[in-house]
């Protein structure tokens, strides 16, 4: 079992906590996580400890939002998806520092960002075309395969674009939950072929499951009693921080 402290264990908790509020009620708070895990174990196996965990939280946001799904978006999004996984294993497998694709990805949230509000405030008809073309489609998933792959970063990535094509909360929460389950059962085979899901890892994501059961409970009361327009602040101003994280961490 892994050797952690006190004050390990007790952040180690709450990531839990939070992973479970991020899956049902409040979606990029997941890049909190990464970053806490990622400072208590090395960054490298961090994401497979933190992968099963998420899995846990998934299938509760797929049971209670099953009938919140926008299944259009998926499949536009599972080629894209698809290709990027690929890309990511194939940087995991080749490539130790992840320095320099942290930084393009920070850059890259923060331009997504900056399209999003101009389109809200602007109202120009080019920039309102942008989330329903093919090539911003087949960019975001590209970038959510690839992100999620490398980091399970692709919360700020997945938050921008269903901001983008302007999905209601309920909606947005069972979009995005279908998504992550998906391409999180797809990396779970790559991830051990990699050796960052070892049977210590699971028996050690077994014990906080309770914690992350009581965060999906907080986030599915929570979120009708967050309106939608203070939903969309809060969801960009955490996929800034995640940006942020990624430019300076």
């Amino acid at each position: 079992m892994f050797d952690l402290g006190t004050i390990q264990l007790v952040l180690i908790v709450l990531c839990s906590l939070l992973i479970g509020v991020s899956k049902t009620g409040m979606p990029t708070l997941g890049i909190l996580v990464v970053a806490i895990m990622a400072s208590i174990f090395p960054a490298r196996e961090s994401i497979g400890i933190v992968l099963p965990m998420l899995i846990t939280a998934d299938i509760i946001a797929v049971t209670y939002y099953w009938r919140s799904v926008n299944w259009k978006t998926l499949l536009s999004l599972l080629p894209w998806v698809l290709g990027g996984l690929l890309i990511g294993f194939i940087v995991l497998f080749f490539i130790e520092a992840s320095r320099p694709i942290e930084i393009l990805l920070g850059i890259i949230i923060l331009l997504m960002i900056g399209i999003q509000l101009a389109k809200e405030r602007s109202g120009a008809n080019w920039i309102n075309a942008i989330p329903q073309s093919n090539w911003f489609v087949g960019v975001m998933g590209t970038l959510a395969g690839f992100t999620t792959m490398i980091g399970n970063a692709a919360g700020p990535i997945m938050a921008i674009f269903l901001l983008a094509i302007a999905l209601p909360k309920q909606e947005f929460i069972g979009t995005g939950a279908w998504f992550f389950l998906s391409v999180n059962l797809i990396k779970v085979p790559m991830y051990i072929g990699l050796g960052l899901i070892t049977l210590e890892s699971i028996t050690f994501n077994m014990w906080l499951v309770p914690a992350i059961l009581i965060g999906t409970y907080i986030g599915i009361k929570s979120l009708p009693f967050v309106p939608q327009k203070i939903f969309n602040i809060i969801i960009l101003l955490l996929a800034v921080f995640g940006g942020i994280r990624l430019l300076i961490a």
